[in-house]
């Protein structure tokens, strides 16, 4: 599958992993948890892995990935994560370009007041969005070249799960790269953007590979009509899921739900 020059990534940048202890959740203590930092276009890349409390390995990798105004150290992605990582995988998170240790005052405040999904769009911001989606498919890329050069991981059975904004740029990173075996994009919809980022006109390239959508039938942030747009521009094998609720009223069934189609793509029995 040829990438998009675009999406491209310098194979002569050195990756220049760093590995420290990292926290782990607080409500999850018991997990192992190792901090990460990495090198993609100039920028460092600041991440972690939670572990499960025992083994050594090497364990399959879940990559996911926060939404808009969070970072991989926002209270919900241990709320989704750690159940998973007690199932037996490993979990990986990075900050998006940004958000988290990568935010900067300004520019992150005009990405967020244009990431406008299927409603009125700020034209003062196509340029941001547009550099914001390249420089988030090449770090996703960037981060599982460094996953796969922990002992700990088996970076070959590794799946995408993004929430929000983590699967809307999830949608285009998992077109673009061949390595992940499925995505399950949750609370995610087209109409990101321009053509050049919007995650419909790329969704399709993911198959073979299954995806699975959440989305929820009273989302006010992405509305349905999006994720439907989305869903619709996915080739099969797909699946669709509609819970009743809000943007962030994610329930558990959706959750599990994830994890079973999560864990079927990385070798791990969840029943």
């Amino acid at each position: 599958m040829a990438v998009e020059a675009r999406f491209a990534v310098d194979r002569g940048e050195p990756l220049g992993l760093d590995r420290s202890a990292g926290t782990p959740p607080r409500d999850a203590p018991e997990l192992r948890c190792v901090a990460f930092e990495f090198t993609s276009r100039g920028d460092r890349v600041p991440g972690h892995v939670w572990l499960p409390a025992a083994g050594n390995g090497p364990f399959p990798v879940v990559l996911l990935q926060h939404g808009a105004t969070g970072s991989r150290e926002s209270s919900y992605m241990a709320s989704v994560g750690a159940p998973w990582v007690r199932g037996g995988a490993a979990v990986a998170c990075i900050d998006f370009p940004l958000h988290g240790r990568r935010h900067n005052a300004k520019l992150s405040e005009t990405l967020f007041a244009g990431l406008a999904i299927g409603g009125v769009k700020n034209p003062a911001t196509p340029d941001i969005a547009s550099e914001f989606v390249r420089q988030s498919v090449i770090d996703l890329s960037r981060t599982v070249d460094a996953l796969e050069r922990f002992p700990e991981l088996d970076a070959r059975r590794l799946a995408y799960a993004g929430l929000s904004l983590g699967g809307i740029v999830g949608a285009t990173y998992c077109a673009i790269d061949p390595r992940p075996r499925g995505a399950a994009l949750a609370l995610a919809g087209g109409g990101f953007g321009g053509p050049d980022v919007d995650p419909a006109a790329r969704v399709a390239r993911i198959a073979p590979r299954p995806v699975l959508f959440v989305n929820m039938k009273g989302d006010r942030v992405v509305p349905p009509v999006a994720a439907e747009a989305l869903v619709a521009a996915a080739r099969e094998p797909k699946s669709s899921h509609w819970f009743e609720g809000d943007h962030r009223e994610i329930p558990g069934a959706a959750l599990k739900l994830m994890w079973g189609f999560l864990g079927d793509q990385i070798g791990l029995s969840t029943r």
